[in-house]
């Protein structure tokens, strides 16, 4: 496999109450493409802060992420704004989608905003929600649909440009835990249906073991 993504010495910290906390000291990382790799570590150990720097939401004090072989912080915000639009897709702890609007149209307005139709969005909304198996729950909004539905729309929605690389932030830390096993179950048929390059941090042992790769962040690098 070829490399997708490297991440060169990060380094991250925070000032919190007159404090500075280091949270990542010189984390180095490889991603080949196509590779499902979990990390693991205790809460407050940098999981997400990690995320948000591989997916270009935050910027590291120190070190570069290249992804597909381009230097993303070395993009100007615009660019790196696009970049992140194409090529990245995320998925949180709680769902994020817009409350005043249905499932589809949750999958609809991204698109809208990347310039795409209405029909082809609905179009590629619908089939979306059917990958993930809630085309009959198409019309309902976010209040009417269980824990475990609302993520499947989240994660329905992660994958609307079609990203070669998903970041997963505890996706399945806020369900009880049979329904955090059938959304374990559906990353693991994306994973294998799409080809996608995923990197996912969680608690849940379960969905660590089922990742090709673990490893632990720890002292704010990762082990193996």
């Amino acid at each position: 496999m070829n490399d997708f993504l490297q991440a060169d010495g990060l380094f991250k910290s925070y000032t919190a109450g007159g404090q500075t906390i280091q949270v990542l000291c010189g984390l180095n990382l490889i991603l080949p493409a196509g590779d499902i790799l979990a990390v693991v570590g205790e809460s407050g150990s940098g999981k997400s802060t990690l995320l948000h720097l591989l997916g270009g939401m935050d910027r590291p004090d120190q070190g570069t992420v290249r992804v597909e072989g381009t230097d993303i912080y070395r993009l100007p915000s615009a660019e790196l704004a696009g970049f992140r639009n194409r090529k990245i897709g995320f998925v949180f702890q709680f769902h994020h989608l817009l409350p005043e609007f249905s499932a589809l149209e949750n999958l609809v307005v991204p698109q809208l905003i990347m310039g795409r139709n209405r029909r082809a969005a609905a179009e590629a909304a619908a089939l979306l929600l059917q990958e993930v198996g809630l085309e009959k729950r198409a019309r309902h909004r976010p209040a009417e649909l269980s824990g475990g539905e609302q993520q499947r729309v989240a994660l329905a929605r992660a994958l609307v440009t079609n990203p070669d690389l998903l970041l997963a932030d505890e996706p399945t830390g806020n369900l009880d835990g049979r329904t955090a096993g059938a959304i374990e179950e559906l990353l693991m048929e994306i994973h294998a249906r799409r080809g996608l390059t995923i990197l996912l941090v969680t608690h849940s042992e379960k969905l660590a073991r089922a990742c090709r790769r673990l490893m632990r962040l720890e002292n704010g690098v990762l082990l193996r």
